[in-house]
């Protein structure tokens, strides 16, 4: 059995974060492991509280599972702060992690934000160029140009989510997936690799409010594509049919926007 090691925060909702990842890659056949980077009191409507773990306890987490059931990939997700940033860097490079996938989560599905200042400096500097892809939504994939000096930036239609992929993946020489769910039309999701060759996935927009945890999902089931030894535009092609299963199944919980059904080809 393949095993992907999801390093991200705790959902105490279920829908997001650690918990979705687990759901995702146990639901795809794949063996779960975890390090907890933070612990946040949430659910559909918001994040109450964050409590973030020890750059030392994520690392020791880490050591853990790559000294005994090595994972065929990795996701990474909420990265707190910068020295836990540092920490999951560091443990990577020591441990010669592979299928590295890195979803550069800055807000959460409410609006609420889940990584500092400097978690997004140090995982720029030192978590993407690890990376074999980074999965970012149009928003932040604003926000790492902005990031950068480009001045104001914009992405409202395909050419100029093609023109931030590449741009990106330039940069940071990584694979980047511009991810289109937050346009206003269809899902169409843009895959630039390191040679600066562009695929497009498309997809048509399903209609459900119910979106919590979508990122994350899509990201550990990339991850899942590649331990089981997919090409990467190949796993995220995997990855969106599984996804859009999540959504098609129509899952209503709770007063905000609601989880998705990991479990919906099981049912």
């Amino acid at each position: 059995m393949r095993s992907v090691l999801s390093v991200a925060g705790s959902d105490s909702s279920g829908g997001a974060g650690i918990q979705a990842d687990i759901k995702t890659i146990e639901a795809l056949g794949l063996f779960s492991q975890t390090a907890v980077t933070a612990l946040t009191a949430q659910n559909t409507m918001g994040v109450a509280a964050v409590a973030a773990t020890s750059a030392d306890m994520v690392r020791a987490q880490m050591d853990s599972v790559f000294v005994d059931i090595v994972p065929d990939a990795v996701k990474i997700g909420m990265v707190p702060d910068g020295a836990v940033a540092a920490a999951i860097a560091s443990a990577l490079r020591a441990h010669g992690a592979r299928n590295v996938v890195l979803d550069p989560v800055m807000v959460a599905t409410s609006g609420a934000a889940l990584a500092s200042g400097s978690a997004m400096s140090v995982e720029v500097d030192e978590l993407f160029p690890l990376a074999t892809v980074i999965t970012p939504n149009i928003p932040e994939a604003e926000a790492l140009l902005i990031g950068e000096g480009a001045g104001e930036c914009r992405i409202t239609c395909e050419r100029e989510a093609r023109d931030a992929a590449l741009e990106l993946a330039m940069r940071y020489g990584t694979s980047v997936l511009v991810k289109g769910g937050h346009g206003t039309h269809d899902a169409n999701d843009v895959l630039v690799d390191v040679h600066g060759e562009v695929t497009w996935l498309r997809g048509e927009r399903v209609d459900n409010p119910n979106t919590h945890g979508t990122g994350c999902t899509l990201s550990s089931a990339i991850a899942c594509g590649l331990a089981l030894g997919m090409g990467l535009p190949e796993a995220v092609a995997y990855a969106k049919d599984y996804l859009t299963g999540c959504l098609c199944a129509g899952l209503d919980l709770g007063h905000g926007s609601g989880p998705l059904d990991h479990m919906w080809a099981m049912r």
